[in-house]
């Protein structure tokens, strides 16, 4: 089991920053990836960013030059910061962890809520 647990977010006016943190703990190898997805209500969760054990980084394309997800190997800790932020970022975002042998997002954390006001 991998456990998952978010700090950050909040409330910020558009065009500020916010700084997702999310510590992962348990059996750390079994995962080589860790990702963030958001959900917004009334839509589908999205991934929004991800990052592999060897450091390959991808975005989706609306954060892409805003967002950059990092991560601290040491810590065991993946972060998101997020930049030039709109009201339609706004979304409960999610940091997930996938299996190795499964290549499944199947380990969740418990969801950070990011509010983008007008």
């Amino acid at each position: 089991q991998v456990q998952l647990v978010e700090s950050g977010g909040g409330l910020v006016q558009r065009g500020g920053s916010l700084r997702l943190s999310c510590a992962a703990s348990g059996s750390i190898f079994a995962i080589n990836a860790l990702g963030w997805y958001r959900q917004a209500p009334g839509k589908q969760r999205e991934l929004v960013a991800a990052i592999t054990s060897d450091g390959r980084t991808n975005y989706a394309d609306s954060v892409k030059g805003r967002f950059t997800i990092s991560r601290d190997n040491a810590k065991n800790t993946v972060y998101l910061q997020m930049n030039s932020l709109k009201p339609e970022d706004t979304a409960v975002y999610y940091c997930a962890a996938r299996h190795r042998a499964t290549m499944v997002y199947e380990y969740w954390g418990q969801g950070a809520q990011v509010t983008v006001s007008s």
